[in-house]
Parts: structure tokens; C-alpha cells; sequence
């Protein structure tokens, strides 16, 4: 395992707040350089955060970041967030899959706008981010893939309430699943990373009540597996779908209370997990 991210190049998308900005944030610590890609370049009007609020907590954290305004809907975009990075930056060894678009609605109550939006952003955004990263992390030392995305459950109970989104965010598990072993030999680690609670972001506002952050874990939980597991030799980590919780024990965390919002209280856990 490498001692940090020192001087490693960086690409995370939707960056510019919740999980994303703090595996920026914690990669930022020791001094890592970071491309902030996502939609938000204003300020969104619920939202919190932009590219370029982002940027100056990065560097204010010891990192090097770059804002670049990027719709992973959009081929030509993530060409463009892709060729700035490693212009800028001299090169590319890590991408982080983490924008995602999420609706909970059965079939017949989904608008088809809703369906296409997390399809175009979950499987096609993360499928063509890769793609075009590839090249770039074929050049690098120790190049990783990390998806922000569950591991792979087949239990009717994950896709009876929401199928489309289930669907849509197992598009990114089997990115993971396929191009682990696609690009085993040439030392590309592909992982997925997921959080065993719900973790209080911004977008629990969109549930308007369904999630109490009070029984939630901060992202600060993801934020230090994502650091652990992107550490790891590429050619010996990959094809994994881990739980953050279950990597940090791995690295000798035992206190988990320091992540919650509000120690002591009961926590939910997230989709997809069984038992």
C-alpha cells in the first residue's frame, strides 16, 4: 500500500459537493492534484457548492485542483474534462465515478425524463468517463477506477420499488464487474464502493423527510475508504465491490461513532444490502 496520494493526478466527477468533494477533500491532504468535474459552475439555488468553491477548499486542504465544468451526458464534455486534466495536470491516475442521478419511483410513476436522466448519467456517463480515461491510466504507475456504486444484488426486494433506478445503478456495478477483468493484465484496477448506512448528503432534501439525517453517517466515512482502497496496488485490488465500513475495519479502524451525524443514534442502512 502506497503511504498517500501525494503527487497523484486525480479526476472526480461531480465533485463539486457531498461525497465527491470529500474524496477530493481527503486527497487534497496530502497534497494530491484534483480536476472538480461536474454541472455546477454557479450557484445552484438549493444546492450547495460550485467547481470553484470546491477548488479553493482543495486547495485551502494542501491540494491542487482545477474546476472544469462537465456533463457526463455529453460525449464532446467528458472528451474535453478528460484531455484538461492531463494537460494540466501532465497526466491521469485516478478516476472516481461518483456522479449519479437517483429517483425511487415505481414503474408507472417515473417520468421518462427521469429514467433517461440517471441511465445517461449512471451506465452511459461512467461507461464513456472510463473509456476515455483509459488511455491516459494505461500510462500511469499505479492507475485506479473507482465507482461509487453498490455491489451486485439480485434479491426482487432492490428492484420491486424502483427497478429503473436499481438498473441504472447496477450499469455502474457491471462497468466495474466487466472492465476489472478486461483490464486485469494490463493493471488497471476497476472497484466499487459503497456505504453500508445512508450517508447524509444534500441530495437526502430531494426524500423531503424519508431519510432522518440523524441516523446517518457524514461523508467523511467514504471519504477515508476511498483513500485506503485507491493506496492499494492496482494490479492486486481490483473487481472489488467493498462497503466502506468493511475497509476501513481492514485498515484497524474499531471507532466508527466519530462518522455519524448524531452519535449514539440508530443507523439506516443503505439500498442494496441484505441481512
Amino acid at each position: 500500500m502506497g503511504t498517500n496520494l501525494a503527487g497523484k493526478t486525480l479526476l472526480i466527477t461531480g465533485a463539486s459537493r457531498g461525497i465527491g468533494k470529500a474524496i477530493a477533500l481527503r486527497a487534497a491532504r496530502d497534497g494530491a492534484n484534483i480536476a472538480v468535474a461536474a454541472k455546477t459552475h454557479r450557484k445552484h439555488p438549493v444546492l450547495p457548492g460550485t467547481i470553484h468553491s470546491a477548488v479553493e477548499e482543495i486547495t485551502a486542504a494542501g491540494g491542487q485542483g482545477l474546476a472544469i465544468r462537465l456533463d457526463v451526458r455529453d460525449e464532446e464534455s467528458i472528451e474535453n474534462a478528460v484531455s484538461e486534466t492531463v494537460s494540466h495536470f501532465g497526466g491521469l491516475d485516478i478516476l472516481v465515478n461518483n456522479a449519479s442521478a437517483i429517483m425511487l419511483n415505481g414503474t408507472l410513476d417515473l417520468p421518462v425524463k427521469r429514467y433517461d436522466l440517471m441511465f445517461d448519467t449512471n451506465v452511459r456517463g461512467t461507461y464513456l468517463m472510463s473509456r476515455a480515461s483509459i488511455p491516459w491510466l494505461l500510462k500511469a504507475p499505479n492507475p485506479h477506477v473507482l465507482n461509487l456504486a453498490p455491489p451486485l444484488n439480485m434479491n426482487p426486494k432492490w428492484f420491486k420499488d424502483h427497478v429503473a433506478y436499481t438498473m441504472a445503478k447496477y450499469g455502474m456495478s457491471m462497468c466495474v464487474l466487466g472492465m476489472a477483468e478486461e483490464f486485469r493484465r494490463k493493471g488497471i484496477a476497476f472497484n466499487a464502493l459503497w456505504p453500508r448506512t445512508v450517508i447524509a448528503t444534500a441530495a437526502l432534501n430531494i426524500f423531503e423527510g424519508r431519510f432522518n439525517p440523524d441516523h446517518c453517517r457524514t461523508e467523511e466515512i467514504m471519504a477515508d475508504a476511498a483513500h485506503a482502497i485507491l493506496r492499494q496496488d492496482a494490479r492486486l485490488c481490483t473487481g472489488h465491490f467493498f462497503l466502506d465500513e468493511d475497509v476501513l475495519r481492514g485498515t484497524g479502524v474499531t471507532d466508527f461513532e466519530k462518522y455519524s451525524v448524531k452519535p449514539g443514534a440508530p443507523l439506516l442502512k443503505d439500498l442494496f444490502l441484505d441481512g
